[in-house]
């Protein structure tokens, strides 16, 4: 427990000092933050404090999203967001991480968001002796021949200790004896070989046993053993001498199997088999060596056997042995060094961190979008590399301060109604010859932002209302788009009220607000009301909401609802009776009276039709069915009686018609008598005609103001904004007394005229139109619409 103690107090300490010498030399190191802790230290073990490091504000780490994005294998390193505090998260086994190399640095790329940060944090893995130096086997062989000369040097199998530098194999022991000792070649592979320092006699000895001990530098130092067995051989008096110590050449990688990369060439000066030379590699070569090269043991020629890459190792050192066959065989030892020379095989590497593939369409110009990181395992012009994306796209790279970073920014404003997302094609290409490209696509979905108001297919919409619509029944329907998405296309309706509209009808009517069906409140009356008008507002459910409104006309179409009404004959009790009295001798033609009728409907539902229900004799008056006159068609007899009843019907043309009835008595009287009764009788008829007069003068006073309200109501719609109708209205004076007035529609293409008693001639009706509309000739058509007001007709 004491020795594990103080073996974890060296090691704190030493990250201590190094991590005190990082700050002191830190700006002439690297431009990142570098710590160092020793392997095989527990897990939750604490590296540093990068927040503070870093000088991030510890409260926002977690909402800023402080994370470990790439360069952690196994994830070795974990960063607490509460603290931002670096920890080891996993057992480190340097040796296994780092493969033997002298520095294992391991970079951790760090993001911060909000705004976006990368940083780089170093972290580098020192050794602890935690391995005994391991030679191949337990037992090495050597055979040395008796006349071997003083000084001569035998390698044997070096010691094999994972840990590196002061850990690593230092020195090596040998065990008491009188005919050898051991040196180590100075040199980073610290080769350890048998020196002859008393000559051997086999005939004295003819095995030599000794124990060779591999001591590490660690403290405590760990060592290793191994039995070398000697074997003395009879004398072969002449070495095998090397052309050259060294040999260095320069191979191509990927270079074909089978390319001779150089030739070792030694001579002996023996004679026979002793001078017969065979040409071995070292023991202490990589496995990889063995994998790559081999060598012709006839020859001394090293060929290419397996592939060769730069990127996996730049410099090969082959060491190789020329032996005779004499007995016992003597040995001469040169190396072969191989620079493998690097080509452009290796394609660039594009790695993308997104900050979100989705991007609001109302982002600004620079927008950072992703990150893209670019790398080449080649080296030199092979592996620098330019990066570009694709054209027609509203995005660009920009270059970042370090080499073969870029981001991907927004370079113009974006709309999703236009295009609702993009494929973006990274292209990474590398500048070697021929030039490698590797290709990367990123898919950018644009949200939607409520920037398009709903929209009404026309404005103003045109409502044609038959009128005594049923109250709470649906009248009309108007529906709106919007190009947006979801809440921002969510549509709801409401009627513009109390903004002082005509007649303020808006009052009468409801909308349902989710599909816009118009419902009227009450039942709307042609005779009273014509047309009228009101706004409906469409508004999504965007934040802020946006919206339209529209105009609808509503024009009121009319309806055989009211039946005639006898203005002549009235009775003083009201009735529609009449006494007329004509003298004896008048001639045929003769107007007796004049049937006076009204009609508030118009067109056919107020062309009034008289006709006789019931008359004493046929054969002595006859009625105009157009204009009510009551006319002799013969002359008196005296056989004629001297009263006569005449009953009246008069019913309009409508497609259910509606009738009254008037009577009227006629008294046949002598001449004389209807002087005398014509005298008293005028006195009584005018003050009848002055009350009916009367009658008249308000009537054609209240249809008058109707007609001037709607002239001036139909000039403000004009003038307020240009529709597809204009009103005119026409009068027509017809011969019989009788006033027609019409009223015009224009739908589309179609113009339509309601008409009274006396229509135009080429006028057509038009089928469904309850017998009312006409559709105009085409050449009395105009350019606009014309929309003509209906007055009532009258009777005189």
């Amino acid at each position: 427990m004491g020795g594990g103690g103080q073996r974890r107090r060296w090691e704190y300490w030493w990250v201590a000092v190094r991590f005190s010498l990082l700050l002191c030399f830190g700006e002439q190191v690297s431009a990142q933050i570098r710590y160092s802790i020793p392997e095989e230290v527990k897990e939750g073990s604490v590296v540093g404090n990068v927040a503070k490091d870093l000088g991030l504000d510890v409260s926002t780490l977690v909402e800023r999203r402080f994370r470990i994005v790439s360069g952690s294998k196994d994830a070795l390193f974990h960063v607490n967001q509460n603290n931002g505090v670096l920890y080891v998260h996993k057992k480190i086994d340097r040796e296994e991480l780092c493969d033997g190399n002298i520095a294992c640095l391991i970079n951790l790329k760090m993001v911060v968001e909000n705004p976006l940060e990368i940083h780089y944090v170093g972290v580098e893995i020192t050794d602890v002796n935690d391995h005994s130096p391991i030679f191949p086997g337990n037992e090495q062989y050597l055979e040395i021949a008796e006349h071997t000369m003083l000084g001569t040097r035998f390698q044997i199998q070096a010691a094999w200790d994972p840990d590196i530098a002061l850990n690593s194999v230092r020195l090596y022991k040998l065990s008491q004896n009188d005919h050898f000792e051991i040196e180590i070649r100075d040199d980073e592979d610290k080769i350890p070989f048998l020196v002859l320092k008393k000559a051997l006699d086999r005939e004295l000895k003819t095995k030599h046993r000794l124990l060779v001990t591999a001591v590490d530098g660690g403290r405590p130092p760990r060592s290793g053993t191994v039995n070398v067995t000697i074997n003395v051989l009879d004398s072969n008096d002449n070495r095998p001498v090397c052309s050259q110590d060294t040999y260095s050449v320069r191979l191509q990688e990927n270079a074909a199997l089978g390319t001779v990369v150089v030739r070792v060439n030694a001579t002996d000066l023996d004679e026979g088999s002793n001078g017969e030379l065979e040409y071995t590699l070292g023991r202490n070569l990589k496995r990889k060596v063995y994998d790559i090269f081999e060598l012709d043991s006839l020859t001394g020629e090293i060929k290419v056997k397996g592939e060769v890459d730069f990127e996996d190792t730049e410099v090969y050192k082959l060491d190789v042995q020329a032996s005779d066959k004499g007995q016992p065989p003597l040995t001469v030892e040169c190396r072969a060094i191989i620079k493998i020379i690097d080509v452009n095989d290796n394609q660039p590497e594009v790695e993308v961190t997104s900050l979100s593939n989705v991007v609001s369409e109302d982002s600004k110009p620079g927008t950072v979008i992703s990150l893209i990181s670019v790398t080449d395992k080649d080296s030199g012009i092979n592996g620098k590399v330019l990066c570009s994306i694709s054209n027609n796209v509203p995005f660009e790279l920009k270059p970042s301060y370090e080499d073969n970073m870029y981001s991907l920014v927004t370079k113009q404003r974006l709309d999703r109604e236009l295009v609702s997302g993009y494929d973006i094609t990274i292209t990474a290409t590398d500048c070697g010859q021929p030039p490698l490209s590797t290709f990367k696509t990123l898919s950018i979905q644009i949200s939607d932002v409520n920037d398009n108001s709903p929209e009404f297919s026309q404005n103003p919409l045109q409502l044609y209302l038959v009128e005594n619509n049923a109250p709470g029944a649906s009248i009309f329907s108007v529906s709106a788009t919007d190009e947006d998405l979801h809440e921002n296309a969510a549509i709801s309706y409401h009627i513009v009220r109390g903004e002082g509209t005509q007649n303020d009808m808006a009052s009468f009517l409801n909308i349902n607000a989710d599909n816009g069906d118009i419902a009227a409140l009450k039942s709307f009356n042609f005779e009273t009301l014509k047309t009228f008008q009101f706004q409906v507002v469409a508004t999504d459910s965007g934040t802020p909401s946006l919206s339209r409104n529209v105009t609808i006309n509503v024009f009121i179409l009319d309806q055989n609802d009211n039946a005639p009404v006898i203005l002549y004959p009235v009775s003083a009790n009201g009735s529609a009776e009449g006494v007329e009295e004509i003298p004896r001798n008048v001639n045929a033609g003769h107007l007796v009276t004049k049937v006076r009728a009204y009609d508030a409907d118009i067109g056919y539902n107020g062309w009034l039709l008289f006709s006789l229900q019931e008359v004493t004799d046929h054969s002595l008056f006859a009625l105009d069915r157009y204009t009510g006159q009551i006319r002799t068609l013969r002359s008196f007899t005296e056989t004629d009686e001297a009263e006569h009843k005449l009953v009246i019907l008069v019913k309009d043309n409508g497609n259910v018609s509606l009738s009254a009835t008037a009577t009227v008595i006629i008294n046949v009287v002598e001449p004389k008598e209807a002087f005398a009764a014509s005298d008293v009788k005028s006195s009584v008829k005018d003050e009848e005609e002055n009350s009916v007069t009367f009658y008249l003068i308000i009537t054609l006073g209240s249809v008058s103001t109707l007609f001037l309200i709607s002239i001036i109501v139909l000039i403000v719609m004009q003038c307020s904004k240009p529709t597809d109708y204009s009103s005119k209205y026409l009068q027509d004076a017809n011969n019989d007394g009788t006033l027609c007035h019409s009223i015009q529609y224009r739908s589309g293409d179609n113009r339509y005229m309601l008409v009274g008693p006396r229509m135009s001639i080429g006028s057509t009706i038009v089928p469904g139109s309850n017998g009312n509309t006409l559709v105009l000739p085409e050449h009395r058509r105009r350019a606009t619409g014309e929309v003509r007001t209906v007055s009532k007709n009258f009777n005189i």
